[in-house]
């Protein structure tokens, strides 16, 4: 019989074989080389802006371009993922643009400040991500328009460590897209 060790080994070893797979990406088209949508590192959000940096547009094979569509990061209060009414206007804002402008796509990062256990923060920024998706989608954006991911801790904003930096980590980034 096997214990719990290698049990978890076994499930390890196999997600990472699932993940090479090369599934089909996101937005259905393949990448240039493992079949799938290339992961774009380092799209901190140091300007407040979904994912760019005032870098202009980045091509992300198979995916398309990000573009620069002013949208501000949606704020979290602490251990929550409802959004707040405080918070609201950022993402009808979101939800204007993505119907102003049909061709294009969102990816919604979720994160959370460092907080909490590894696992309990990446479930937490995928329940913030999921909550900015279905207040976009109750305003009438499609849902095959928009993805959600979460970085968890592992992208924070502000490295401090008190309520302040907290604060400012606790988000969802909009990362707009076109084909």
């Amino acid at each position: 019989m096997m214990n719990k060790r290698m049990m978890v080994s076994v499930f390890l070893a196999c997600a990472v074989a699932v993940s090479m797979t090369g599934c089909k990406g996101f937005f259905g088209k393949k990448g240039a080389k493992d079949g799938g949508v290339t992961d774009v590192q380092g799209m901190g959000n140091a300007d407040g802006l979904g994912g760019m940096n005032g870098t202009g547009g980045t091509r992300i094979e198979g995916a398309g371009t990000i573009v620069d569509a002013q949208l501000v990061a949606v704020q979290f209060a602490f251990d929550s993922a409802q959004v707040d009414d405080s918070e609201r206007a950022k993402a009808e804002a979101a939800a204007s643009y993505l119907k102003a402008n049909s061709g294009t796509f969102v990816t919604l990062e979720g994160h959370c400040d460092e907080r909490g256990s590894a696992e309990y923060n990446m479930s937490l920024g995928e329940r913030r991500a999921q909550s900015v998706r279905t207040y976009l989608m109750n305003l009438g954006v499609d849902s095959t328009r928009i993805q959600t991911k979460s970085f968890g801790s592992e992208k924070a904003k502000d490295p401090g460590h008190d309520e302040n930096a907290w604060a400012v980590n606790r988000r969802v980034e909009f990362v707009v897209m076109k084909q």
